[in-house]
């Protein structure tokens, strides 16, 4: 059998199509479909706004920049996360915190982001940043509802999760991402995630004064836009308004994107029928815990939860000998995450092992199964054979 990894891009016909049909086309880059793709992602997500960027991190950079943050903002995050939701608010001079997780769901916690909020003099933080992790989507409304106690603002890490969703107290289901909660959301279209570009990214929000800082900020702080010039010396003029970057996603991958998101909703029914098989397998095992079994998990009324599945987690007590075993039988699973406050970097500001015990004892069992839309049955029979052949040696 083929090496198995964690995850994979499909790409089809149609795709390769789209793109060779763009790199005909008189733009390769600031080009139609930039606009194409955020009109369709936004109509996607439920968001009034959409903003096309170079990657997930400079669509998170972007995201501090538009808010404000600089020396002396303060800002919760999850330490199960990628580096970079933390590390956006450290690119603008802020001060990043830690809340630890939930050991159910591996999101942050709630109470604890509380707890740490109200151990501070008022006005202390200015924002959240709450993370989908794994596709499993965060309550929000509860988290907007804790920020508008504390004049904070929320940008949601939503890379895991496009077409996840929950259903908030008023029985509507909420679109991860749609910008109902939060003041802003991110996505990653790495060739991982539901929608692979290579790379790209996209910040969505329903606040008009952020979308229009973030074209801005995007595309070096310059504008032609006669309305927003400060003078205009005819058709050539622009003028740098801002200090901003070259964050623009080119052409030929917004035509990617376009061709992927047409499937996307197809790609999720496949995440959620691999997890089925994955639960069905492990969920009564005593050596195996399953992060969120989404057949067998009971939900209160009101609390539904649409799980997108970007990945597949358990936790088992010799997770180095389960990866290594899977990995001599050709099978690539991974661990997410490294919590981001044991890393050099981190612990050189202070942050020391200890700080976020949930944190940590997740980190020392987790694993991630290969869960892709192309994952063949044959391939997920494979994986689960060898991982209930290791746990039963």
């Amino acid at each position: 059998m083929k090496p198995i990894p964690y995850g994979r891009q499909h790409i089809t016909d149609a795709d390769i199509q789209a793109v060779v049909e763009t790199l005909q086309s008189d733009f390769l880059t600031q080009g139609p479909k930039v606009a194409e793709f955020e009109k369709a992602f936004a109509e996607y997500i439920g968001a009034d706004y959409a903003v096309a960027v170079a990657n997930g991190t400079a669509a998170l950079h972007l995201c501090a920049l538009a808010l404000g943050v600089t020396a002396g903002t303060r800002v919760i995050t999850t330490p199960i996360t990628f580096a970079a939701s933390a590390n956006c608010i450290k690119y603008a001079d802020g001060e990043i915190y830690f809340a630890d997780v939930d050991p159910e769901t591996a999101l942050m916690d709630i109470q604890k982001v509380k707890a740490l909020i109200e151990s501070k003099p008022k006005g202390y933080f200015s924002g959240l940043i709450p993370v989908d992790f794994a596709g499993y989507p965060v309550d929000l409304e509860a988290f907007r509802a804790l920020a508008n106690q504390h004049n904070l603002w929320i940008i949601e890490d939503a890379c895991h999760a496009p077409g996840g969703y929950f259903v908030d107290t008023a029985g509507q289901a909420q679109r991860c991402g749609n910008g109902q909660f939060a003041d802003l959301a991110i996505f990653s279209f790495h060739p991982v995630k539901h929608i692979a570009t290579g790379e790209g990214g996209m910040i969505t929000t329903n606040r008009r004064d952020l979308y229009e800082k973030l074209l801005l900020l995007r595309t070096h702080g310059i504008t032609k836009n006669p309305e927003q010039l400060h003078q205009n010396h005819g058709g050539w003029y622009y003028e740098m308004q801002e200090l901003g970057y070259n964050y623009r996603m080119p052409d030929m991958l917004t035509a990617l994107g376009i061709s992927q998101l047409k499937r996307a909703d197809a790609g999720l029914q496949r995440r959620k029928e691999i997890a089925h098989q994955y639960d069905t397998a492990f969920f009564t095992h005593p050596q195996i815990k399953i992060l969120n079994p989404a057949v067998y998990r009971n939900t209160e009324p009101g609390k539904e939860i649409l799980h997108a599945y970007h990945l597949y987690v358990i936790l088992v007590e010799d997770r180095k000998g389960l990866y290594d075993y899977l990995k001599a039988n050709q099978i690539y699973a991974q661990v997410h995450y490294i919590p981001v406050h044991t890393m050099p970097y981190y612990q050189n500001l202070g942050f020391k092992q200890g700080d976020y015990p949930v944190a940590e004892g997740y980190y020392e069992k987790c694993l991630s199964l290969p869960m892709f839309p192309g994952l063949q049955p044959t391939e997920q029979d494979f994986v689960i054979a060898k991982v209930l052949e290791f746990i039963g040696r």
